[in-house]
């Protein structure tokens, strides 16, 4: 329907729920709401009276429709529907108004005259749908391809014009900010003249040129192409080798380098001919006597066509030229032929007359290849043994000129260097077979023989079964066990029988593989394996567990089919009210299954970290003995134990339960008053007495000590002071700068789509490769339809609160159902539901107002979201994300992000170890760098390869690594495209040329320096780069892939990679000593690391006061109520007031930390800690480190609790000790200022939540959330039946028979109702 047209909305709804005729119908247009009528089965709607405007690139508007009955408006349906715009319609193709508008997919039509789209139009001269084709255009430009930089007429057709005739015409290019006049010939042709346009980044460039006259635009199909001869044409032979059309000439002019240009564009005489080939680089640089390998030549000038190869010559041999592997002027293959003895010599090659010759450095080898021995000489019929072979030059060719047979099997080469290394095939017979090496034409026949074996058997196995979770130690006995190598157990489990599913049938597998790699070869008849975990319900799977010895996968079963099972976990009682009290002589747990995969002698019970001595295990009940004395809690758990009571753990295989904690019986036994006064209660006094004087004491040495390490901090603040004042100074500077490029190309906000895929789902297990992120889902085309209107139906379904809020009760009652679920499936509600914030907000508050009510009544309210063990609490993370995008965008991004670039700017500027991951300019003292390293700043001027004739200044230090020095010259050249756009440092290559000469630096090559078994990484020092050095940035291609073998010896890149190989960069670890030193150096060297904080730790300070202010700007633009608060914050905070009252909370504390883990907490610290879920950046280790202080005293600020300093504080504590008081006050005002602000009400909220789902739904991954959504409904499809069954406002809605219609259709599913 028009947005202008005021006719009823008619819609079909099925199935239609059972309606009376006291049940009355509404429809809900956006936020307008109407009454419906029923009429023949069709429900008639009024339009909404304000229709949203129309999105930019849309010719329509959908809004959304929902259908309720009901006095409480029950829902039961819901849809999008479009109201088009013909005046957006003009505008979807650029240049084409009349176009867009007649080939609308709507009702509209073209006036010509007043230039207009309309829906209806009184003028009869107008252009109709589908008549797109009588519109007045401009086409078929000629010439359609033009130079770049050289005026060219270009002339061009017009048609459908009899309505223009007379007018002046111009064109023109937005991109190019180009216009001109069109001049017009005798014969109705059009002509205009083009300006000399510049542009570097490709070969060619669409040019989409508009027509207008009198300010309006005629429809122009008129697109040339742009040329650049110079774009990757770097020699004669290239430039020659063009497109003829492009008409590109080798321009020698004096005084200039030559260069390849459109012909007009040189003023002298260009050359026909070019200068001789030259070689540059050959792979391989070897080959056998025999010959018939193929080698690659590398260089320019190597031929325009593959004709012009007349000849080449390996070593004086006729090398047999190989055409289709030939690429213009860069590369000729060709075959070497064989010669009678080892020779050594130059590549030459004849190209139409011009001979060219390798120079001493490229020279190729012919050698005889010699495999003298094998290791193992045996292995299982099945194949799948690793096999080396040893000998002299066995890098003779390449990988793809050499094979390896057993016998008539191949083996399949893996590793080629030094030693040649494959897996064996599989062999039908149990025999020796000789061993042949192919280099090329030569052939190698082994003395040694490779005996292929019978497969291993297995004769037993126990013991015979597992828990699902995993880690049980089987024993398996057999043979043949001595000739594997590697071991692994793989178990499949596939979904049998219909598994309880209700009303519906199951026609297909579903299967699903679990590895594990703990395997250890006792002898050659015995292994022990630990089973791996795998899926919780073993009972609904059919199981097969596989013993994979190399190339031979082995069924766990013996002669009377007795095959290994996994059976379901055992289920254990917690402790009542977590507590179990008086167990000085017996622990008492109990349980169901617990002996059924678990023997006295495998399960282990611990109280605290000690052992407890387990005495009797049964089905229902576990017995242990506990120590003596009662034992501290585990430390990783201490932070959480009440009263410092010891856990009791049971550990069956892999997986842990937590029963509670123990409390020992400290009572006495009874005895005598008169025994008690004398023995008791004088020595009590004598204590207190005493107890009193030391504390005295106690209080005034503490007073004492906290007034010294007060003033140490003093001190160490006044001493680096100046230092502050000096490293401020030059970052404000460098800040200066980096504003000026933030203005220049702006803060790199990741769009709002990429923004919730990080906040969302870059956390999941899959990270980057989740689903959601990529939006790729694995539907065959024929269902894609069907399958995305099932989930249109399952989305109505989500829409009904009745519905979902059963679905959620009903996922969070399953044992199975973990919290990682309960944060991925709360992230996919929240992009299914973004279409409807308004209803997500309704869903997330009646569920919090359960959760809330579950705390209070279990009297532990300050409990609430300290975590995120629920669904809501994780909706709640969501809903601040997504409520607060525009706030950071246009607020808090900046200052965040001048934060984030301060503290990457401070770590660059010191040294930085690659390895260690340890910086001298850092907030973080365990990632404070422990020794002195001395460096020198250095400029380097920096060409980008195919960037202009530019160089781009870069400040490195010369203790940087290669990588690091082009991460900082990637940083600084492309510092005005989002870091996504960068190239990686991996993927681009740095090359120094000092003078006449080309260097290739990388982190590790021949010239490491060596100390042992230890390579220590290059740096500019050790190549010996100075200041003002010219340094060449290109992209990894064809090129400079030989420069690399040339740096490197054969299998240099396989050795660096091996164990003995220990690589460093500035700092050699602490822990690592040469066993050449003495045990003294090693206690010196001990010492001298442990001195290191102390020595060191004014670093800390110094950076901490340099980045103060960054800091502090960043704690105001989110801890300040003066300025903007988002209206979320403001509404949340209201609503967590409101409930506080209600139950009579009047403890201020309780508040605090409700608002304090809703906000602070639960978003500002994950986006403070990690920049790369709003920016467009990447986040070093080093950087991270930092960060995480500044979150962690962004945490304590928000706390209510006071942190008395000591010598153990952390560092950091220590470090922002004088700030976090004013701090906690900004957090303390920032809640008070809210509280007083003006209330948002529930409209005002909705309003902003719907705009938010007008501006931003689309872009989301909706059907791949619904899709995933529903996969936890197939899981768990029984339990949501009987739970929509059981209650009555889904049975009369019919939601359990819309949601089997939905699994039949998404399944491909038949249904018995």
């Amino acid at each position: 329907m028009s947005h202008k047209a005021t006719g009823k909305v008619e819609l079909t709804v099925s199935p239609l729920p059972e309606l009376t005729e006291s049940d009355m119908l509404c429809c809900q247009f956006g936020e307008t709401t109407n009454i419906a009528k029923l009429r023949n089965g069709t429900i008639i709607c009024d339009p909404p009276t304000t229709i949203p405007p129309t999105p930019k690139g849309q010719d329509h508007v959908s809004v959304s429709l929902t259908l309720t009955f009901g006095e409480e408006k029950m829902f039961f349906a819901s849809a999008t529907y479009p109201f088009y715009d013909c005046e957006e319609a003009m505008n979807l193709s650029a240049n084409l108004p009349c176009y867009s508008c007649a080939s609308s997919r709507w009702n509209c039509r073209w006036d010509w005259k007043n230039h207009i789209c309309e829906d209806s139009s009184l003028e009869k001269d107008v252009i109709k749908q589908n008549m797109e084709e009588k519109c007045p255009q401009f086409l078929n430009p000629n010439p359609p391809i033009i130079p770049m930089e050289f005026p060219t007429i270009v002339h061009f057709e017009g048609k459908n014009l009899e309505n223009y005739q007379g007018r002046s015409f111009k064109i023109g290019n937005d991109q190019f900010e180009f216009e001109a006049p069109v001049d017009k010939s005798n014969d109705g042709n059009f002509s205009f003249k083009t300006k000399e346009f510049s542009y570097g980044a490709n070969e060619t460039l669409p040019l989409n040129l508009f027509i207008k006259t009198d300010k309006v635009k005629i429809d122009s199909k008129l697109m040339v192409t742009l040329y650049n001869c110079s774009y990757g044409r770097s020699d004669c032979s290239l430039c020659l080798a063009a497109d003829p059309g492009y008409k590109c000439v080798w321009c020698e002019e004096e005084g200039k380098p030559s260069k390849c240009i459109y012909e007009n564009l040189c003023k002298a005489s260009p050359t026909n001919t070019c200068p001789h080939p030259v070689i540059t680089q050959i792979e391989p640089k070897t080959g056998p006597l025999s010959g018939g390998i193929l080698l690659t030549i590398m260089g320019s000038n190597l031929g325009i066509k593959a004709e012009d190869v007349k000849s080449i010559t390996v070593a004086g041999t006729k090398c047999l030229f190989r055409e289709k592997f030939y690429s213009v002027s860069t590369r000729i293959v060709c075959q070497v032929g064989n010669v009678s003895k080892p020779l050594h010599g130059e590549i030459e090659v004849d190209i139409s007359g011009k001979r060219g010759s390798s120079t001493n450095e490229v020279q190729f080898t012919y050698q005889q290849p010699d495999p003298t021995g094998i290791s193992p000489t045996k292995g299982p019929q099945a194949g799948g043994t690793i096999l080396t072979i040893t000998g002299n030059n066995l890098e003779t060719g390449s990988q793809k000129d050499v094979s390896v047979f057993l016998g008539d099997v191949p083996c399949n080469i893996t590793d080629f260097g030094e030693q040649i290394v494959c897996i064996t095939g599989q062999h039908d017979k149990v025999e020796e077979v000789h061993v042949m090496v192919h280099h090329g034409n030569t052939k190698n026949k082994l003395d040694s023989l490779f005996a292929y074996s019978k497969n291993p058997t297995v004769t037993k196995f126990f013991p015979k079964n597992s828990f699902s979770s995993g880690g049980r130690n089987i024993t398996v006995t057999g043979t043949g066990f001595d000739i594997i190598q590697s071991f692994s157990i793989v178990v499949t489990a596939e979904l049998h029988g219909p598994s309880r599913r209700k009303k519906r049938q199951i026609h297909s597998l579903d299967s699903r593989k679990f590895e594990g790699k703990d395997i250890a070869k006792i002898n050659e008849s015995t292994i022990v394996f630990s089973s791996p975990p795998i899926l919780e319900d073993p009972e609904n799977y059919r199981i097969t567990t596989l013993i994979k010895m190399d190339g031979y996968n082995l069924v766990l079963n013996i002669e009377n089919n007795d095959s290994f099972k996994y059976v379901a976990d055992p289920t254990f009682e917690n402790f009542t009210d977590g507590i179990k009290k008086q167990v000085n002589n017996v622990i008492h747990a109990e349980g169901s299954n617990l002996n059924k995969a678990m023997t006295i002698e495998e399960a282990q019970a611990f109280v605290g970290a000690e052992p407890c001595n387990i005495k009797t295990l049964t089905d229902k009940d576990l017995y242990c003995e506990p120590p003596v004395v009662q034992p501290q809690p585990k430390r990783r758990q201490k932070r959480d134990t009440i009263n410092n009571l010891p856990e009791f753990i049971v550990k069956f295989g892999l997986r842990e339960w937590i029963l509670g904690r123990v409390e020992y019986d400290t009572r006495v036994s009874d005895v005598p008053l008169d025994v008690i006064l004398p023995s008791v209660i004088f020595p009590m006094v004598a204590i207190i007495i005493i107890s009193i004087y030391c504390y005295r004491r106690k209080s005034q040495q503490a007073e004492r000590e906290y007034e010294k390490i007060k003033s140490q901090l003093e001190g160490l603040e006044e001493s680096v002071r100046d230092r502050c004042k000096k490293e401020f100074t030059d970052l404000m500077i460098e800040m200066e700068d980096q504003t000026n490029d933030v203005s220049e190309a702006g803060i790199p906000v990741l769009d709002y789509k990429m923004y919730t895929d990080r906040v969302f789902f870059l956390p999941s297990k899959d990270g980057e490769k989740d689903v959601m992120i990529t939006g790729k889902l694995d539907i065959p085309e024929a269902r894609q339809q069907t399958v995305e209107q099932a989930l249109n139906q399952f989305s109505n379904l989500l829409n009904s609160k009745s519905f979902l809020i059963n679905f959620i009760h009903t996922l969070e009652k399953q044992r199975e159902f973990s919290a990682r679920e309960k944060v991925y499936f709360a992230s996919l509600l929240t992009v299914a539901l973004h279409g409807k914030l308004e209803y997500y907000t309704d869903i997330m508050r009646t569920l919090f107002l359960e959760l809330m009510e579950q705390y209070v009544v279990a009297k532990n309210p300050k409990l609430m979201l300290r975590r995120s063990e629920t669904v809501v609490e994780r909706m709640l993370s969501n809903w601040m994300a997504i409520c607060l995008y525009q706030y950071l965008k246009d607020n808090a991004g900046e200052p965040l992000y001048k934060l984030f670039k301060a503290i990457k700017h401070q770590v660059e500027k010191g040294p930085v170890d690659a390895v260690l991951m340890k910086a001298k300019y850092t907030l973080n003292d365990t990632g404070l760098l422990g020794d002195d390293v001395e460096y020198t700043q250095l400029t380097v001027n920096v060409y980008v390869q195919d960037g202009g004739t530019d160089s781009v200044p870069v400040k490195v230090l010369n203790c940087d690594t290669i990588s690091q020095v082009k991460e900082k010259i990637i940083d600084q050249v492309y510092r005005n495209l989002p870091c996504s756009q960068w190239p990686k440092a991996d993927s681009v290559v740095l090359e120094w040329r000092p003078g006449s000469t080309a260097q290739i630096l990388s982190d590790l090559d021949l010239t490491s320096q060596r100390d042992g078994r230890w390579k220590r990484m290059n740096t500019l020092m050790h190549y010996n780069v100075r200041d003002g050095a010219t340094l060449i940035l290109s992209k990894i291609g064809i090129s400079q892939q030989p420069e690399d073998n040339q740096q490197d010896v054969p299998g240099e890149r396989h050795a660096l990679l091996e164990d003995e190989n220990k690589i460093w960069h500035l700092v050699r670890p602490a822990d690592e000593v040469d066993e050449g030193k003495s045990k003294r150096g090693s206690v010196k060297e001990k010492e001298r690391t442990k001195a290191i904080t102390e020595i060191y730790l004014t670093r800390l300070l110094s950076v901490k006061g340099t980045l103060q202010q960054f800091v502090d700007n960043f704690f105001h633009s989110v801890l300040n109520s003066n300025h903007v608060v988002p209206p979320a914050v403001k509404y949340f905070f209201d609503f967590l007031d409101e409930q506080a009252e209600k139950h009579e909370l009047k403890d201020e504390d309780t508040i605090h930390i409700w608002k304090t883990n809703s906000l602070p907490l639960r978003f500002w610290v994950n986006i403070l800690k990690n920049p790369h879920f709003i920016f467009d950046v990447h986040v070093h280790e080093v950087v991270d480190a930092s960060l995480s202080v500044i979150a962690q005293t962004f945490m304590d600020a928000c706390t209510r609790t006071e942190h008395k300093l000591s010598r153990d504080s952390p560092s950091n504590k220590l470090l922002y000790a004088k700030e976090i008081s004013n701090y906690k006050k900004m957090v303390e005002d920032y809640y008070k200022g809210i509280r007083q602000m003006v209330q948002v009400s529930d409209q005002d909220m909705n309003t902003h939540l719907a705009e938010i789902s007008r501006a931003h739904t689309d872009s989301l991954n909706t059907l791949v959330a619904l899709h995933q959504l529903y996969q936890y409904t197939n899981k768990y499809y029984d339990e949501i039946i009987n739970a929509l069954e059981e209650d009555p406002a889904a049975q009369k809605m019919q939601l359990a028979f819309r949601l089997q219609q939905i699994a039949a259709a998404l399944e491909n599913k038949v249904t018995d109702l």
